[in-house]
């Protein structure tokens, strides 16, 4: 059995490198981002989000606090989750291809000049790439949100917000995903207030 001790000791090297990790977050990219959400808000665009396992949690959560969390501006932001829809994503795991979860759904959904959010600890994950690819050769832009080292989704982003995190360190790049969505969307709701 872990001791109090233990746990207090884990805790604390927890919260200082989660400290660490955000003081090191590119500000500069974090505006461009907002500038990359707010254009596609004011033409009218849809801005896609993908991930997988927790990193879907945060595109859903990120696409909740986009479209009701900032004040619903108008026009609004017109954020969708390609997350969510259990039925659409098994089909095309069971019929196509898990790889392809993503992109099949850009190919009925998107238009130039879209923007397509992935979020991937890793930035390897091979649905991820596909779809970045795809939003490329069809001219969306593309927004990576990625840790550990960044993967080949950090050289694939128009805009790249990358957490340098050990490799597998899941829960501290997710946690950090987490407060870029919040802090991004409150700002948001500050600036449409």
């Amino acid at each position: 059995m872990v001791s109090h001790l233990d746990f207090n000791k884990y805790y604390q090297e927890y919260i200082i490198k989660l400290q660490s990790s955000l003081e090191n977050v590119d500000i500069d990219k974090m505006k461009g981002f907002i500038e990359i959400l707010d254009e596609a808000r004011k033409n009218k665009k849809r801005i896609f989000f993908i991930g997988n396992g927790g990193s879907a949690a945060t595109a859903s959560h990120f696409v909740n606090d986009l479209s009701f969390g900032t004040g619903m501006p108008s026009p609004p932001y017109n954020a969708i989750s390609l997350c969510d829809n259990t039925s659409i994503l098994t089909a095309l795991s069971n019929d196509y291809s898990f790889s392809d979860i993503f992109t099949m759904q850009l190919n009925n959904l998107a238009s130039k000049g879209d923007v397509l959010v992935c979020i991937s600890a890793s930035g390897d994950s091979e649905n991820i790439i596909n779809a970045a690819r795809f939003a490329k050769d069809n001219s969306l832009l593309v927004v990576g949100i990625s840790a550990f080292d960044g993967g080949r989704l950090l050289g694939m982003s128009d805009c790249s917000i990358h957490i340098q995190t050990n490799k597998n360190e899941y829960g501290l790049s997710e946690d950090i995903h987490m407060i870029i969505d919040h802090v991004l969307t409150s700002f948001l709701k500050l600036i449409h207030g």
